[in-house]
């Protein structure tokens, strides 16, 4: 026997027609069987009508009517006989979750409200009201969606986004799409299977910089034609070369730092040999005693010159302080940037998540004559 989680996956599509009557003849009655067009898809956890009337608005309070699977054991969904409900005759699965609208039986609605439906749920539901010999067969499928969330993460070629979806039944297909809703090539997508039957998926792709950096996950389920999907868009510096940023400021830093030490060094020896130059001139015309006081006065004069150079070198280092402060700037402003991105991304996530959520609405065929009830 096939598992009732994965029926869902297994299960014809019915006709397109609106509604098909086959006609029974039982010896000399007549019972009438009405399939929906198109099965009811609902979600996890929702409250749902599944529809059934008479052929004709009478009274169906005291009237035997029944609700059944013909795959379960007991069968009955809901059972009313005389008024009463026998819970005691109703499968497990479904105490307490199904009930009868006491004003619409006046009317001949008989529609079953199923609550809280589970993903057993699906499968296909019989209407019987055995005095009317009228049978209504409705087809149920439950599924579970959710919208998708982007992940952003910074490569050396280009910009890696990658599109996870929780909490999914049956198991969905993932897309990538440019602005232009044409599909980009991305990688596998990668399937975790819960505890509770429901499917993680999640997909990446790298991108990089385009005309229009707007680029949309989606997420859709054909058997129950569900689609869900979330749009991001990158701002242009967020596809620009990081490392190589930091690496041209470290190199300019380093450049600056060598250019100024060698002109230092320069002036420096240019200096010291003039001097060298002028002394042995004149000591050749100086007696001992004038040499002695010459010397002393150069030593003065050279540690006074070297206290200079000491201070432009301290120069030098604050410049070189200044450059990296500006770095650390630039990191800072990065990083702010990168928060305000999130934002805008929580904030397109939770715009898409109240446009694109639209509350489904079930058409209930209604077969009826009388004009005075009211459904």
């Amino acid at each position: 026997m096939i598992p009732m989680k994965d029926r869902l996956l297994l299960k014809p599509q019915l006709s397109v027609f609106s509604a098909l009557v086959l006609l029974l003849h039982s010896g000399g009655g007549q019972s009438q069987v009405m399939v929906t067009s198109q099965p009811i898809i609902a979600q996890v956890g929702d409250d749902i009508t599944l529809p059934c009337h008479l052929e004709t608005a009478v009274d169906a309070t005291d009237l035997t009517v029944e609700w059944a699977r013909p795959d379960l054991e007991p069968r009955f969904v809901y059972l009313r006989r005389d008024g009463v409900e026998l819970q005691l005759e109703e499968h497990p699965l479904y105490m307490g979750r199904t009930s009868l609208s006491t004003n619409k039986l006046k009317c001949g609605d008989i529609s079953l409200k199923l609550s809280k439906v589970k993903l057993s749920d699906t499968g296909t539901y019989k209407c019987l009201v055995p005095k009317s010999g009228t049978e209504f067969v409705v087809e149920l499928t439950v599924g579970s969606f959710s919208s998708p969330d982007i992940k952003i993460s910074k490569v050396s070629n280009g910009v890696v986004l990658q599109c996870v979806s929780k909490g999914w039944y049956p198991q969905p297909e993932l897309l990538w799409l440019d602005s232009e809703g044409k599909l980009l090539s991305a990688g596998p997508t990668e399937t975790v299977r819960g505890p509770d039957d429901l499917y993680t998926v999640s997909i990446r792709v790298t991108v990089e910089k385009r005309h229009s950096n707007s680029f949309t996950c989606r997420v859709q389920q054909k058997n129950t034609n569900q689609t869900r999907e979330t749009t991001i868009h990158l701002p242009d510096y967020f596809f620009m070369d990081q490392s190589n940023s930091a690496v041209r400021i470290t190199i300019c830093l380093a450049v600056c730092f060598m250019s100024v030490m060698a002109v230092f060094v320069l002036w420096k020896c240019g200096q010291h040999q003039i001097e060298t130059t002028n002394g042995s001139t004149e000591l050749q015309h100086l007696t001992e005693g004038d040499k002695m006081i010459q010397l002393d006065m150069k030593e003065e004069k050279l540690d006074e010159e070297l206290q200079k150079k000491e201070g432009d070198l301290k120069h030098v280092q604050q410049v070189i302080t200044i450059l990296t402060n500006q770095k650390k700037d630039l990191e800072n402003q990065r990083q702010k940037l990168n928060s305000l991105l999130d934002e805008d991304k929580t904030r397109i996530e939770k715009n898409n998540n109240k446009l694109k959520e639209i509350p489904k609405t079930d058409k209930i065929p209604y077969w009826s004559d009388a004009k005075h009830c009211k459904a």
